[in-house]
């Protein structure tokens, strides 16, 4: 072997691939002597196809996976892989995914809040782990996904510590918070947020109505009841609307009207800011889309095999999507004013 060479050629090993391009029949280097020939197919691609192979190759190696998921995994990468494989790929993404949850924020005008469960082993168990998710508006009028964490539950220090996280790395500005009603997030909010109003998502509210709905027949009436509150020009004729509603209901269905009085005026925030931005902040449905995204990936896992896997693929969806809004040429709220 001459100097500076770190080994010599052994042949070549046949492989078949399956890909996105179909069968690939591949002639693998053999070598003997330093090198180190392993899957790439668990290093290279977008992000999220990156890490949802790593959350499954991970689920193989622990032997909590089933046929199932060995056959998908083999499908999506075409090649064999060991623990080590599984490691040093992980390591290069998990390292990748940090810089971006840590990157540094400056002023975010309108923050969504939002959260989702998903199923973690855990002590030989399996559990719910909180995805909390953050996105907002920028000064320049345009979405990013702000930052992620998984926790054990939507417990108001949780929440808390996530929002105080988003502030260290230099997130100020906030003006309105959008969210639906989730555990413990009002209390985090008058903590780490102090002052700033919180918008109820509308559409979450006008879903709980429903469970106090009498009868079957009542639902689209009082749908189109709330809806004209919510639609109101300002938040007096809003609030006059539903001083008019609960009148309308309290006889026929007094528990609804009783859950009017004191649940829609949380979606009244809104009406504080320009008219032509109430249509996209009222509701949390700016995040629908991302929340779709995870959907169709972690329902290919189902289980993960831990909170980090969880954390990685979530994670490694977010910032395609931050990306993706970040680099878009329209923007998607018109904040400086002519």
């Amino acid at each position: 072997m001459g100097s500076g060479q770190l080994g010599h050629a052994n042949g070549y090993k046949p492989k078949n691939v399956r890909s996105r391009l179909g069968n690939l029949a591949l002639q693998i280097p053999q070598v003997r002597g330093g090198i180190e020939f392993y899957p790439s197919a668990l290093e290279k691609g977008e992000r999220s196809e990156r890490a949802l192979k790593l959350s499954m190759a991970q689920m193989y190696i622990e032997g909590v996976t089933t046929r199932k998921v060995s056959s998908v995994l083999e499908s999506m990468c075409g090649l064999s892989f060991s623990s080590s494989d599984v490691s040093r790929a992980t390591a290069l993404l998990d390292e990748e995914l940090e810089k971006w949850r840590t990157r540094p924020l400056g002023r975010v005008e309108y923050l969504i809040l939002d959260a989702r469960y998903e199923k973690v082993r855990m002590n030989g168990s399996v559990v719910s782990c909180a995805v909390l998710v953050a996105t907002g508006v920028l000064a320049d009028g345009k979405r990013s996904v702000l930052g992620v964490s998984v926790s054990m539950s939507e417990a108001e220090i949780h929440w808390r510590e996530f929002m105080l996280s988003l502030k260290k790395r230099g997130m100020h500005g906030v003006k309105l918070v959008t969210s639906d009603e989730h555990a413990g997030l009002q209390s985090a909010l008058q903590s780490a947020l102090p002052g700033v109003p919180v918008q109820r998502c509308q559409v979450h509210l006008q879903r709980n109505a429903q469970a106090y709905i009498p009868k079957a027949d009542m639902r689209e009436g009082v749908a189109a009841d709330i809806r004209t509150i919510f639609n109101a020009p300002d938040k007096e004729e809003a609030e006059r609307l539903l001083s008019k509603t609960v009148e309308k209901y309290r006889n026929k269905a007094a528990r609804l009207a009783v859950w009017m009085e004191e649940n829609l005026p949380d979606g009244f925030a809104i009406f504080a800011f320009p008219a032509k931005h109430r249509r996209r902040l009222r509701t949390t449905n700016m995040v629908e889309r991302q929340n779709r995204e995870i959907r169709r990936r972690t329902r290919v896992s189902g289980l993960f095999p831990n909170e980090a896997a969880l954390l990685r693929l979530v994670s490694a969806i977010l910032m395609e999507v931050s990306e993706e809004w970040e680099s878009a040429d329209k923007a998607y709220l018109k904040l400086k004013t002519d």
